[in-house]
Parts: structure tokens; sequence; C-alpha cells
């Protein structure tokens, strides 16, 4: 069973790849340093996967817990690395951590790879290396336009660092929207303090945890003025870093640095994820229209036809499901 360092590992995304990972004949080692997740994710992890995941509690930008990992767990197959900080709001409000964390992170995890002789990396990459896109669905080849944000520059950077890495294997996944939560409630997403994204402070607020959600613009253009995006469904996501992960270790690869859309092509509203989430739960959302925030696109989508060609993986799950797993899994949290 190969070893797969897996960085943020208790993170939304990482947790559930986790579990994907070890339904695929994988033995996942999660890194986390519990910035913005929880210890007791493990528990969840454990329920689902018939046993405790190994972890270590450590930062990515810390060189030596690199030889302490391997030196325990042995050869380390390949690595994905979620470890970033990911709000566009704050990246805004704080450019230099996620600097810090999102860039200077990756090249110290890089460094120990190459010390070590890991030369495979799946990265979690993000539609946000499009900025503004000229047209929509963006494809792989669509222009790489300035980044509305410093979290979409950190994103623009991982990639350029990759992709001049030529030791290196790189599967860089530009995934969207990830939402839901794992169909059994026992892990979803868990922030810590206010939720930047909108399902989760959706959730929060129709649990009576949180104010009104307030929409961040209304006067966007777009059929009904918020801005649109493409949601995906965690579980499909994870999966989509298994096929990756395959083709990395199936030494499948026509170049060292191989890029694909992780999307399910469809493009929703706020107001109309809003609108599905009453009509998939049957909960009112309360809401209210203020200011833009800066850093956010109006619209944006994926054109994943390259995924389903070459990784064979392709979106399974729609908007409702997606949502009523995300609600199912905050009931459980009340």
């Amino acid at each position: 069973m190969k070893n797969i360092l897996v960085t943020g590992g208790l993170g939304f995304i990482g947790s559930h790849t986790v579990v994907s990972l070890q339904e695929a004949g994988f033995n996942p080692v999660i890194l986390d340093n519990l910035s913005n997740t929880r210890e007791t994710v493990l528990d969840g992890l454990e329920k689902l996967m018939g046993r405790r995941p190994v972890f270590f509690k450590g930062d990515v930008n810390d060189a030596g817990i690199y030889d302490r990992i391997v030196s325990e767990t042995g050869e380390i197959a390949a690595v994905i690395h979620f470890a970033a900080f990911k709000a566009v709001g704050e990246s805004v409000e704080q450019p230099l951590k996620y600097y810090h964390n999102n860039v200077q992170g990756l090249i110290t995890l890089l460094t120990a790879m190459q010390k070590h002789g890991i030369n495979n990396i799946v990265f979690s990459s993000s539609c946000t290396v499009y900025g503004e896109p000229d047209q929509i669905p963006v494809n792989e080849d669509s222009p790489i336009k300035p980044a509305a944000s410093p979290y979409g520059a950190t994103k623009q950077m991982g990639e350029i660092i990759l992709r001049d890495c030529a030791w290196l294997n790189t599967q860089c996944l530009r995934y969207f929207n990830p939402i839901g939560a794992h169909p059994t409630g026992l892990i979803g997403e868990l922030p810590l303090g206010v939720p930047s994204n909108l399902i989760p402070y959706l959730t929060q607020s129709v649990a009576g945890l949180r104010p009104a959600l307030t929409v961040h613009g209304g006067d966007y253009s777009t059929t009904d003025g918020t801005c649109i995006r493409d949601y995906i469904h965690v579980c499909d996501l994870a999966d989509a870093h298994v096929a990756a992960l395959n083709r990395l270790l199936g030494k499948s690869q026509t170049s060292t640095f191989e890029v694909f859309n992780i999307g399910t092509g469809d493009g929703s509203s706020v107001l109309q994820v809003l609108n599905a989430f009453e009509a998939a739960t049957g909960k009112k959302a309360d809401y209210q229209i203020g200011p833009r925030r800066p850093g956010d696109v109006v619209a944006v989508w994926a054109d994943a036809t390259r995924a389903e060609k070459v990784l064979g993986w392709k979106a399974k799950r729609g908007l409702p499901e997606m949502l009523r797993d995300a609600w199912n899994w905050q009931t459980r949290q009340v």
C-alpha cells in the first residue's frame, strides 16, 4: 500500500480526499497545522475508514517535519498538496499571510521532496488563476489573466514554480467551488471562526448560529445581479485527486506538468444557489444584498472536457445533492 502525503489533510477537501485515497487502496499520511480545522476531524475519518489515519501536526513551512514524516512512515510515493489559505477577501486584507503560507510553504515542501527523492505531486490550484475571464466557460488553454486577489496570485505563482521544476511530475488541478459534505455527515466543511465561503455561512445562518447571510453585490452584469460560480461536490473533487494520482503513478503523463479543470461545467448565481438550497432542504434562507467584495470576479465556470477525456473523471453529483449533504453535515454539528 503506497504512502501518500496529504498536506492540509484535515481540511475540507483534504479530509474527503483522505477517504477516497483509502478506498482506492492508498495509505494517506496527513500533515496539518490545524489553522483552519480541528483535530476532531480524525474521529469522523476513523469511523469512515475503520482505522485512525496517520496524522502529523505541523506546518508546511517547517522543513524538519518532512524528515520526521519520512523517518516514521517510510517511502512517500507522492504528495497531494492542499495546505493553503483560501479566503479571497482575507487575502486582500492580509496579502503577506497568503504569500508566506501559499508560496513559501510550497517552496519548503518542494525542497523537502527533492531531498527525499519524492518527485510526484498533485497540486491544489484554482479557477482564480484565470482572473476575470474573457470568455466562459474557461478551458485549460484560456489566458491566465492578472489575478483579482492575492489568493489567486499565489495559485498562479505556485503553478509557475511547479512548471519550472523539471525534476518533478505534476498534476495541477484547477478546481472551482467545492461544497457539500460526505453523505454520511461524518465529515464536512468546518472552518474556524466566521466562514468566508457561501455555503458554510449559509448553513450556519439557517441553523441560527450566524446572522442573515450578506450577498456580496447584487449589481453585477448577470441575470440576477449576483456572481456566478461552478459549484462541485467535494466528494467528486476528492475522486478527481485519486484519478490524477493514478495517472502520476502509472507514468501516463505526456509532460511533466499537466493541468486540468475540475468542475461541473455549469454556472449558478448566488441567488440560484439560495433558491436551490430552500428547494432541497425545505429551509428558509434569509439574506440581504450588500456591497461588492474586493477580489471577486463576476462569473466563471469550467469546461472540464479534458479531465473527462484524459483522467476519465466527471462530476456525478448535482447542486441539490450538494446542498442536502451540506445541510445534513450542519445539522450534525448543532
